[in-house]
């Protein structure tokens, strides 16, 4: 099978996922309506035209007005994290029928008019998912900076590194100049010694970054030693040659299979993602290639977007492994999976003599929603004795 196909197939189910999805939420939210309501017609008018947003978007954006393909993709974007709420919220009631037909304990008041009763139960469900979204919007926008104190037993020129890592920012259409102004004023006010983006700066089409000019918002980013930054997967799914190359121009260093020597006091490692393979049907270098002629006296930081096989790190003899990707699910409950896929979803961890951490994320991907965690940006003081 070729790269195109397996691409078509991936997307493929992708859209049968959603569809059938929707679809579930469709057919519930219409048994609260009566057969003969003209309220029948109006919902299903709706609902499919938000549902269709998204994609409509996506497919159709080099065609439509950028008003329009904006519009659309901010629509469709709030639709997809409403709808994983409603999804939660109905299965749960579902899950509730299901053991009401086994254990029968519904109230009378409930059985005795099944219409009013689901009637009743789609505007609470309605309720808590406007108020859900609302909130986890509004904590979307609302970055905070987790600090990190951590030391690396090796020797260097530098007593201590003040780095601050920033990763999955999703530049693009819904995280746009604004948020992006909050970032880097947060960045800023930390006045770091290094800035760290393990991957997922731009969401995914560069057109959007271009056209708002975040480039110029990301040269305002101030550290000593400046700006490394390592591929992640969306900036493979948008074209990675563009991304790149457009980072590049607004001084950020892609660290692409590549190390560096900083001030010859410590090195940086930039993995390219695991999705040049995908996409680009080349294996990405070991660390043994990486750190060949590297002195492993010095301490050594690896930024690689998706934190999997860490044993990896630890067998190469890294000091410090950077990573993204996860979200951390960005919306309850998703988090439960993010655990279940990856070995550290989000946080702090340590094997033999390598420690990890793992980012939730500043940015968000999708829906402009987090629940369960707050976006951060990482500040690391790091001291080497």
């Amino acid at each position: 099978m070729t790269r195109t196909q397996s691409f078509i197939v991936f997307f493929s189910i992708i859209l049968l996922l959603y569809g059938l999805l929707n679809i579930y939420v469709f057919l519930r939210g219409l048994q609260a309506i009566p057969h003969a309501s003209p309220w029948r017609i109006w919902f299903t008018v709706i609902f499919w035209s938000v549902a269709a947003m998204y994609i409509a978007a996506r497919l159709l954006e080099k065609f439509l007005p950028v008003q329009v393909d904006t519009l659309l993709i901010w629509g469709g974007s709030i639709w997809l994290g409403t709808m994983a709420y409603l999804i939660v919220l109905i299965l749960g009631i579902d899950i509730l029928r299901l053991l009401n037909v086994i254990f029968p304990f519904f109230p009378s008041w409930i059985t005795d008019n099944i219409l009013k009763a689901k009637q009743v139960t789609a505007l609470i469900v309605a309720g808590i998912t406007i108020l859900a979204v609302i909130a986890s919007c509004l904590n979307a926008s609302s970055p905070q900076v987790r600090r990190l104190d951590l030391t690396i037993r090796k020797k260097s020129p530098l007593r201590s590194l003040h780095a601050v890592m920033a990763s999955d920012i999703h530049l693009g259409t819904v995280i746009s100049n604004s948020h992006l102004k909050k970032i880097v004023d947060t960045i800023n006010t930390l006045n770091p010694d290094i800035v760290l983006l393990p991957g997922d700066i731009v969401d995914e089409d560069i057109a959007p970054v271009i056209r708002q000019n975040l480039g110029e918002q990301l040269k305002q980013i101030h550290s000593k030693y400046g700006i490394y930054a390592v591929t992640g997967n969306h900036e493979y799914i948008g074209g990675v040659e563009a991304a790149c190359a457009y980072l590049t121009e607004h001084g950020i260093v892609m660290l692409r299979d590549t190390s560096v020597v900083i001030d010859d006091a410590f090195v940086i490692v930039g993995r390219e993602d695991v999705s040049r393979r995908q996409f680009g049907g080349h294996h990405r270098k070991t660390y043994e290639e990486l750190l060949s002629g590297i002195r492993m006296t010095m301490p050594i930081i690896s930024m690689d977007h998706q934190p999997m096989h860490l044993i990896e790190a630890e067998q190469a003899g890294i000091d410090l492994q950077l990573s993204g990707h996860t979200h951390n699910g960005q919306i309850w409950p998703f988090n439960y999976i993010a655990r279940a896929v990856y070995e550290l979803s989000w946080g702090y961890l340590k094997k033999g003599s390598t420690q990890y951490y793992v980012s939730c994320g500043v940015g968000t991907w999708g829906p402009p929603m987090r629940s369960g965690n707050r976006p951060e940006i990482v500040d690391l003081r790091i001291t080497f004795e």
